[in-house]
C-alpha cells in the first residue's frame, strides 16, 4: 500500500501507467486486507459517532428543557443560556490552551479533511465538540466527528500493525473519518463528496482511497439504522420532513436562482468576515474573550427570545431545529425571519471565530430561513427557495460546491432532482460571487536581499 496515497499525476503519458498502477493495486493482497479493517473499523467508529451524536442530544435536552422544569419554570427562562454558554466558553478555552490538539481545528476554514489526529488528540478534540454543540454555541458536529474518526482510525492502525506505512494510516484515517461522518448526513454519498472535495482527492488514485470509506461508510450506516432500533434512542441521521410537492423549475425561479445565489453570498460572506475580525483578538487572549464570545451569542439568543423566538432556533448548530423549522414555515412571520436570520448569522460568526465545531449545519440553517422568507413573494414555491437557499448558503462557508448541491437536493427526496438545476445556478453565483467578495490576502512584503 505505499503508493496508496500517493498524489495523482498531472496528466500526459504519465496517465496511462497511474491507472495501470491503480488497477494492480486493487488486486493486491495488501488492497484485500485494507478493505477488510475498513469493514471492521467502520462499525466500533460508527458506533462512537452515533452514541457521541446522543449524548449531544441528550446534554441539549437535559440543560435546555429537563433542567428549567425541575427548577419549576414551565420553560427556559430568558436569561437562561447565560451561565451555559460562559461556561461554553471556559471549558473551549481550556482544551484549546492546555491540552493536545487545541481542541481541533477552528471551523472558520470550512471543512479539513486529511489531517491525522492522535488517539491523544481526541480528549480535547470532544471536550471542546462537547462544550461547543452541548451547551449552545453555533456549530455542527461534523467536524469533530471528522476528527474523531480519523483519530480512532489511526489508533487501530497502530495498535494492529505498529509499524504501517504512512501512506496506509493515512487511507485508514480517511476511512475512518467517512465511517463517522456519512450517517450523520443521511446518506454515505454526500459524506464521501464532502471528503473528497475537502482533501482534493483526485486522479487514479482516488478510488483507490475511496472504496475503503465508502465501504465503512456503508457498514457505519447500517449500524446506525440498527442502533436507531436497538437502543430506542431515536435517528442521529439528519431527516427533513416531508414539503409540498416541487413539478418542475420555470423561468422566474430561474431568476431567483441568480437572487438567492446572490443575497447568500453576501450574507455569507458578512458572517465569514466577522468571524475573521474577532478571531484574532479572541486568539490573543483566549481564556477571557472566548467566554464573552459565549455571552455574546447568548446576547443574542435572548435578543430574538424577547420578540417571542425559541432559544433553539438561534443557539445550536440547526440539525434538530432545521426539521421544525420547515414543517412549521408557516408559522413565521417575514420580520421574524429577517430577525432570526440576523441573530443566528450574528451568533454563527462569533461562534466561527472562537468555538470547535462545523460549519455546515448552521449554513443550512440560515439559508432554508432565507430560502422561507423569500417564499413569500410571488414567483418562488417554498421547496424551490429552501433547496436553494441551503446550497447557496453551504458554498459560501463551505467552498465546496457539489457538497452543496448534494446537500440541498438529495435531502430532499422526490423533489431534489426537480428542483436541483436552480440549486446549480444558485450555487454557482454564490460560489462566484463569494470568491469575488472575499478578503484579499496581504501581499508578502518584498525581499531586501532579492533587489
Amino acid at each position: 500500500m505505499a503508493d496508496t496515497a500517493a498524489p495523482p499525476p498531472a496528466g500526459g503519458s504519465a496517465a496511462a501507467p497511474a491507472q495501470t498502477g491503480a488497477a494492480a493495486q486493487l488486486r493486491s493482497r495488501a488492497y484485500v486486507r485494507l478493505l477488510v479493517l475498513a469493514a471492521l473499523i467502520g462499525v466500533p467508529i460508527s458506533a462512537a459517532a452515533y452514541f457521541f451524536l446522543q449524548f449531544v442530544g441528550a446534554v441539549q435536552e437535559w440543560l435546555y428543557a429537563d433542567l428549567p422544569r425541575a427548577w419549576g419554570f414551565a420553560g427556559p427562562p430568558l436569561w437562561w443560556p447565560v451561565p451555559w454558554l460562559a461556561l461554553c466558553g471556559v471549558l473551549v478555552a481550556l482544551a484549546v490552551r492546555y491540552l493536545p490538539g487545541a481542541g481541533g481545528h477552528a471551523p472558520i476554514g470550512g471543512i479539513e479533511s486529511g489531517q491525522q489526529p492522535t488517539p491523544v488528540d481526541l480528549p480535547g478534540v470532544l471536550l471542546a465538540a462537547l462544550a461547543t454543540l452541548g451547551l449552545g454555541a453555533v456549530l455542527g458536529p461534523e467536524a469533530p466527528l471528522i476528527a474523531l474518526g480519523a483519530g480512532l482510525g489511526v489508533g487501530a492502525t497502530r495498535l494492529v500493525r505498529p509499524h504501517a506505512p504512512q501512506q496506509e494510516v493515512a487511507v485508514v484515517a480517511a476511512t475512518g473519518s467517512f465511517a463517522a461522518i456519512s450517517a450523520l448526513l443521511g446518506s454515505p454519498i454526500i459524506g464521501a463528496f464532502l471528503l473528497m472535495e475537502a482533501s482534493g482527492l483526485g486522479g487514479a488514485t482516488m478510488g483507490l482511497v475511496l472504496l475503503p470509506g465508502l465501504l465503512a461508510a456503508g457498514v457505519g450506516t447500517l449500524l446506525f439504522i440498527g442502533l436507531d432500533s436497538l437502543t430506542g434512542l431515536g435517528p442521529a441521521s439528519l431527516a427533513l420532513p416531508q414539503l409540498p410537492p416541487f413539478a418542475h423549475p420555470d423561468v422566474a425561479q430561474f431568476g431567483w436562482a441568480l437572487v438567492i445565489g446572490v443575497a447568500a453570498a453576501l450574507l455569507g460572506t458578512g458572517v465569514r468576515r466577522l468571524a475573521l475580525l474577532l478571531k484574532p483578538h479572541i486568539d490573543r487572549n483566549i481564556m477571557l474573550m472566548t467566554p464573552v464570545a459565549g455571552l455574546a451569542v447568548a446576547g443574542l439568543a435572548i435578543a430574538y427570545t424577547a420578540t417571542g423566538g425559541t432559544l433553539s432556533d438561534v443557539l445550536f448548530s440547526g440539525e434538530s431545529s432545521l426539521p421544525a423549522l420547515l414543517e412549521n414555515s408557516a408559522d413565521y412571520t417575514v420580520p421574524g425571519l429577517v430577525l432570526l436570520l440576523a441573530c443566528k448569522s450574528l451568533a454563527y460568526g462569533v461562534s466561527l471565530s472562537a468555538f470547535r465545531g462545523g460549519p455546515v449545519f448552521p449554513s443550512m440553517f440560515l439559508g432554508a430561513a432565507g430560502g422561507i422568507a423569500l417564499s413569500h413573494l410571488p414567483g418562488l414555491p417554498l421547496v424551490a427557495g429552501v433547496a436553494m437557499g441551503m446550497g447557496a448558503m453551504c458554498v459560501v462557508l463551505l467552498r465546496l460546491p457539489l457538497t452543496s448541491v448534494l446537500l440541498a437536493t438529495l435531502l430532499l427526496s422526490s423533489d431534489g432532482l426537480a428542483v436541483m438545476p436552480l440549486v446549480i445556478v444558485a450555487v454557482v453565483v454564490a460560489h462566484v460571487l463569494a470568491a469575488w467578495l472575499a478578503p484579499r490576502p496581504s501581499p508578502e512584503p518584498e525581499d531586501p536581499a532579492a533587489e
